[in-house]
């Protein structure tokens, strides 16, 4: 009785279907969401947060394989080594800035089985051509950059569910759908060790000169059954919810305020240092600290960071400032930056790698939090939706950005980045959480 009395206030019939439901969808209005919509929010949560972690677990191949192509039998110096990884972010982190638009034209639904879906095709390539010591490093250039695709599926998985939800609960569900889905890069540095020493029956393996058996092509192809039945989910259980579609010109106004660059800003610090440093950081301990095997532990860091994440997102909501929490949690990394600094001149790996833990700890409470600021600074819905994709953009420049920082002088990478992050700190004050603060948020 109560959703036919709910169905028929919000102008539906008496038993509406699955199609009408989300025809007239209004998460503002409590009687529809209490009756219908959170049911239905929730089921497109969940798709699109395994829909994303698979995603991220397939970005993620590009830290993994390329920390493991000279022990399959290649040539590489460590530059090539360090763009390899970087590529990704460099077409990812550009993707998202087209791929935030495309839910509104493609449906939330059609967007996630196109933009997984054409995954598999540099997870095959890319497991084929590691079984091949002839391939050319620009072969590999050319499918690593394919594999920037996954980064890019965020920031238009992140447009869709944002409308989904009433302004009220769109820090918590933008918090588990990026939190979980960042799990991916935890879950890809857990599995990969697992499955590279085992045959899984698909191609041969090779003796690295530890004398141990490699099976790289693993890393890709273990990845191919969970992203078929991610797509199945994708088609039966996610909804195409009409998006108010707008012409470049109504997109670009977002550039003309000063907000979304100031979220932008911060938003890089947080999710560029998270994606940054999960992409190089096996890198990193190979080069800087070669007597240590941290292949076990390397799923720590990223696990720390996404799943702090959606506590970011909470704690902001309870305390109503997502600003404060930010501020608080970019004081602590750059105390961490500076401890990492510390490590590595000491060459004392455990100060090293703990303080790497602290800073991953930091980005969670980041994330989490500066994406509850973008829906109360930016009160249109359309609006906030689009700086949300843009801000997640740009900040995934930072996996492209912090390996190539990499490259050639850690110190100065590390104190670069130090640098960003006190500048992040003193935006973050002035702007968002001092007394008199323009915008309380």
């Amino acid at each position: 009785m109560a959703q036919e009395t709910a169905a028929v206030a919000v102008g539906l019939g008496p038993h509406p279907s699955r199609k009408e439901i989300i025809a007239h969808w209004d998460p503002e209005n409590e009687a529809f969401w209490k009756a219908y919509g959170k049911k239905t929010a929730t089921r497109n949560l969940v798709v699109s947060i395994i829909a994303l972690l698979i995603t991220f677990c397939i970005n993620t191949l590009a830290a993994q394989v390329s920390a493991q192509l000279n022990n399959a039998g290649f040539s590489f110096d460590a530059g090539q080594l360090f763009l390899l990884t970087a590529l990704p972010g460099l077409v990812g982190a550009t993707g998202r800035l087209v791929y935030t638009y495309l839910p509104a034209r493609m449906g939330g639904r059609n967007f996630t089985l196109v933009t997984v879906g054409i995954l598999l095709i540099p997870l095959i390539g890319i497991g084929m051509a590691v079984q091949d010591t002839t391939t050319p490093f620009g072969v590999f250039a050319a499918w690593f950059a394919f594999l920037g695709l996954a980064l890019s599926v965020f920031s238009g998985s992140m447009a869709n569910i944002g409308f989904f939800y009433p302004v009220a609960e769109k820090g918590t569900a933008n918090g588990l759908n990026a939190g979980i889905g960042n799990l991916g890069v935890a879950v890809t540095y857990f599995v990969t060790p697992m499955v590279l020493g085992t045959f899984l029956g698909i191609g041969s393996g090779v003796t690295t000169p530890a004398g141990t058996q490699l099976y790289l092509q693993n890393a890709c192809f273990v990845w191919v059954i969970p992203t078929i039945v991610a797509l199945v989910l994708v088609a039966l259980f996610m909804d195409n919810l009409p998006m108010p579609k707008q012409s470049f010109k109504d997109m670009a106004a977002i550039f003309k305020n000063k907000h979304t660059w100031f979220c932008s800003w911060i938003y890089t610090c947080g999710f560029g240092s998270f994606i940054g440093y999960s992409m190089a950081l096996a890198l990193i301990i190979k080069v800087v600290f070669p007597s240590v095997d941290a292949s076990y532990m390397m799923f720590l860091g990223p696990l720390i960071g996404a799943g702090i994440r959606p506590v970011g997102g909470w704690l902001s909501d309870k305390i109503d400032s997502g600003a404060k929490v930010t501020f608080v949690s970019l004081i602590i990394m750059f105390i961490a930056t500076v401890t990492v600094i510390l490590g590595i001149q000491a060459q004392n790996f455990v100060l090293f790698f703990g303080s790497f833990l602290v800073l991953f700890a930091t980005t969670g409470f980041i994330n989490g939090a500066s994406f509850r600021m973008v829906p109360n600074i930016f009160h249109d819905r359309q609006q906030a939706a689009q700086v949300t994709g843009f801000t997640g953009g740009i900040a995934a420049y930072g996996a492209f950005i912090v390996p190539i920082l990499f490259r050639s002088d850690y110190f100065t990478a590390l104190v670069i980045l130090a640098a960003f992050t006190l500048s992040t700190i003193v935006l973050t004050w002035v702007v968002y959480t001092r007394k008199g603060a323009e915008v309380k948020c």
